[in-house]
């Protein structure tokens, strides 16, 4: 990949950027043929007619590590952020061909933790599925960025993320406090195999699917931030040794 074809500059400008065709179709139909293969009953599994989701997805799908954090991968992300991200949390989420599920705008508020505890600057928290979450302070949010592996073609018939561009720079923006005098939408098209960049603080959304075909993505989240003492991520992985 070129120098110029990296996106640094749009993601911390717009809040996401977009690279297509990173994967091939040969890893991609890997990926899917492990997916095809797992145990969909665990407790960290969520189905239903509208979704299916696997949550701390690395830990519970570790034959796709090696797929998605191959060299090229992992000399992108160091290029981008530096050799000092870890994974902080992994989802893999199928949105099948008839799926009503749609998700309103919102920043993504939240980080995954191993416990509670009560920690100054550190809540509201919720727990689901025995997994705890809480909203931390404001510089964990503002460091953490995301990745959105596409294993189908996405758009906006089957769900693609809509966008408030630069939505990331104004701190915590409440949904109900859109301007839309001011604001502009887009619409985050990514071609299988392509990735999405994308910061937590961006107002994102997705609408219902509506050309009958599958949106399936796996979400990676990154930091370079270790928790205060007694609290730790509930998904530490690290990737990112300075060379391979």
């Amino acid at each position: 990949m070129l120098a110029s074809e990296i996106p640094k500059d749009n993601l911390a400008t717009n809040g996401y950027a977009i690279i297509n065709d990173f994967f091939s179709n040969t890893e991609i139909n890997h990926l899917l043929n492990i997916l095809s293969a797992i145990d969909i009953s665990k407790p960290t599994f969520r189905k239903t007619n509208d979704l299916f989701a696997i949550r701390q997805f690395l830990k519970e799908v570790p034959q796709a590590k090696d797929i998605i954090f191959n060299t090229r991968f992992k000399s992108l992300l160091r290029t981008l952020f530096g050799g000092d991200f870890f994974v902080i949390k992994s989802i893999y989420f199928d949105k099948p061909e008839e799926s009503n599920w749609f998700v309103a705008y919102h920043q993504d508020l939240t980080i995954s933790v191993d416990k509670k505890i009560p920690i100054a600057g550190f809540g509201p928290w919720t727990t689901k599925h025995n997994q705890f979450a809480v909203q931390p302070p404001l510089e964990y949010l503002e460091n953490i960025f995301t990745v959105r592996i596409h294993l189908d073609d996405t758009n906006e018939g089957n769900g693609a993320l809509k966008v408030i561009p630069k939505s990331h720079l104004k701190s915590i923006y409440r949904p109900e406090n859109i301007d839309w005098t001011t604001e502009t939408e887009e619409i985050c098209c990514v071609n299988k195999g392509g990735i999405m960049f994308m910061k937590p603080l961006l107002l994102h959304a997705s609408s219902r699917t509506t050309n009958h075909q599958k949106r399936r993505v796996i979400h990676i989240e990154f930091s370079s931030k270790q928790l205060p003492e007694g609290l730790q991520w509930s998904e530490y992985l690290s990737f990112m040794p300075q060379s391979d």
